[in-house]
């Protein structure tokens, strides 16, 4: 069987730098992206406005 390939044998450009699964920095970063993403998540709901609609449907008969 052939040993796991290392991350030194990897040789990324752009973008694939810093967001690949190979290296532990790649790794890392995928990580903390996601982590991030939650919390904007998080964050829009608990800030967003809470105020109620302006126009309320009124019934007459």
């Amino acid at each position: 069987m052939e040993a796991p390939k290392s991350g030194a044998q990897f040789h990324f450009t752009g973008i694939k730098k810093y967001s690949n699964s190979y290296t532990p920095t790649g790794r890392m970063n995928c990580g903390l992206a996601t982590c991030r993403g939650i919390a904007l998540v998080v964050l829009y709901f608990r800030l967003r406005s809470k105020k109620l609609p302006a126009v309320k449907a009124t019934y007459e008969l």
